[in-house]
């Protein structure tokens, strides 16, 4: 007999770790310095959040972007963006793992949607005040710069479920009977 089911207690633990899974992301575009934008043809210029480099492979030229205030806006709101998520992380934890107190849920909740909207802003300046600061050619934003989208992403997702499982306190703490989808013979 085969069963199908949503094991809800599961959730305790795998919803914390998405969120850890989100600073991962977070830390790795912020900290990237191998650029989130490149050029496409000559691999002569690329940029990270901080940094803007030109030349060839041996020898490149580094000017800061820190010179430029939307630059500075970036890198604001992507930290405080990650100080808050990191913030909501240990809340997270505290709320489900070792205890489950279902009133943080909602709280955490809020927090993530503070991360999303500060980190969609960021993710949105970034491209437009570089393109307008730079008019040659055709860039590609790398890997870095995808991974602070999937923090984002993350973020969104754990938002939607740290507000949808006040609901399920019952199934959360196991009290609940097992409601299963498909059930077979």
């Amino acid at each position: 007999m085969f069963r199908c089911g949503i094991a809800y207690p599961r959730c305790r633990w795998i919803v914390p770790l998405l969120l850890l899974f989100a600073i991962i992301f977070d830390i790795i575009a912020i900290a990237a310095t191998s650029g989130w934008v490149e050029d496409e043809d000559a691999k002569s210029h690329y940029a990270s959040m901080w940094y803007q480099y030109r030349g060839r492979s041996d020898q490149w030229d580094h000017k800061s972007l820190m010179e430029f205030s939307w630059a500075q806006a970036v890198a604001a709101l992507m930290i405080l963006g990650l100080i808050i998520l990191i913030i909501a992380f240990i809340v997270s934890c505290v709320a489900l793992c070792c205890s489950l107190n279902t009133a943080l849920l909602p709280v955490i909740g809020a927090m993530l949607i503070v991360v999303v909207v500060l980190q969609v802003i960021a993710l949105i300046i970034y491209p437009v005040k570089f393109n307008e600061l730079i008019f040659e050619g055709h860039y590609y934003y790398t890997w870095a710069y995808g991974f602070g989208w999937g923090a984002t992403i993350l973020c969104i997702g754990c938002a939607i479920l740290f507000c949808c499982l006040p609901r399920y306190e019952d199934e959360l703490t196991g009290l609940a009977k097992t409601k299963y989808l498909y059930s077979s013979a």
